[in-house]
């Protein structure tokens, strides 16, 4: 029997591609379930935004995985209208973790029927000072090893072969090949009584003139380097980094690291555990509750979501908006 609901269903690209049947079952059973559904197929980012901007009144049920549902929160939370906007999940595509993490059922119909009948449950967000978001577990690794940063310069090694190729051309074409926009042209005469443009050789010395007309000098461009590369020193090891967990340092850059993990809680505060390099004995994890953690150190990066790599980046704050967004699950 219908419910009702008013549903704008968004089919992510990749949904489409990685299991059609599954994106077929789930758009049938909405339609069946629901008083009225529009189903929308964006074709990219920019239209998947526009979809849920011009959304109206319709409740939102995302058919795809992970990524689709975190670009859908990020989306509704740039646009401050996260609070007020129930979603629903219909997870296909190659990466479900978070979804099983936050209790959405995996089969096409089972998520379906959740999306029709289930109830809003509201989750906590982590938000940091770029207005990024976090819906399940934000990690910071040691450094794995060196960074290599390649620089391309202008020319590589074709453009060397171009580069050769215009020196011998030169003499036979617009003259000596100096390179700065003037030289004596072949058909110059040993006066150097030529008219126009090469008025000025009048003025050069006629034995310096009659050596340039008759040898035009093949200057060829010195060629740049095909690519530097610049290869920082490895970086191998474990971290120093700073965690403060609402103004209280829980580790300090004295203190090295292996990893740091951060994620909303239930009661309203962030889970944030840090794992200490082991000397001798393992060391134990020094873990706290908080609502604002911030990590300041060496450049690191972080990954959130086990989908969004970031940095790097020197400091970053994230802030626990308690029930910040709703989300459709099973009763």
């Amino acid at each position: 029997m219908a419910t009702g609901d008013q549903l704008l269903v968004v089919i992510d690209p990749l949904a489409r591609h990685t299991d059609g049947e599954a994106v077929r079952i789930a758009k049938d059973v909405l339609s069946a379930g629901a008083a009225s559904t529009k189903v929308c197929l964006p074709e990219g980012p920019e239209e998947f935004a526009r979809v849920l901007a011009r959304r109206g009144s319709r409740r939102p049920v995302v058919v795809g995985d992970d990524r689709a549902l975190l670009r859908a929160v990020a989306l509704l939370h740039r646009q401050r209208e996260l609070t007020a906007c129930a979603l629903a999940m219909v997870p296909v595509g190659p990466s479900l973790g978070l979804a099983r993490s936050l209790g959405v059922p995996t089969g096409a119909v089972a998520a379906a029927r959740a999306a029709l009948d289930g109830v809003e449950r509201r989750l906590d967000l982590l938000v940091d000072d770029s207005d990024g978001v976090v819906l399940g577990t934000l990690r910071i690794p040691a450094p794995a090893g060196a960074t290599a940063l390649d620089a391309e310069a202008d020319a590589d090694a074709e453009t060397e072969a171009e580069a050769d190729g215009e020196g011998d051309g030169d003499s036979a074409g617009t003259g000596s090949g100096f390179g700065f926009g003037f030289g004596a042209r072949a058909d110059v005469g040993a006066g150097g009584g030529s008219s126009g443009h090469q008025s000025w050789l009048r003025n050069w010395p006629q034995s310096l003139v009659r050596t340039l007309s008759a040898h035009p000098p093949r200057i060829r461009r010195v060629a740049r380097p095909a690519r530097i590369r610049v290869v920082s020193p490895a970086v191998v090891g474990p971290s120093r980094l700073r965690v403060e967990v609402d103004g209280v340092t829980l580790v300090d850059l004295d203190q090295p690291v292996q990893g740091v993990s951060i994620a909303p809680g239930t009661d309203g505060g962030a889970d944030v555990e840090v794992r200490p390099v082991s000397v001798g004995a393992e060391a134990a994890p020094l873990r706290a509750v908080g609502q604002r953690v911030t990590v300041s150190g060496a450049d690191f990066r972080y990954r959130a979501d086990s989908l969004v790599v970031a940095g790097p980046v020197r400091t970053r704050t994230w802030t626990v908006r308690e029930g910040a967004w709703g989300l459709t699950l099973p009763g």
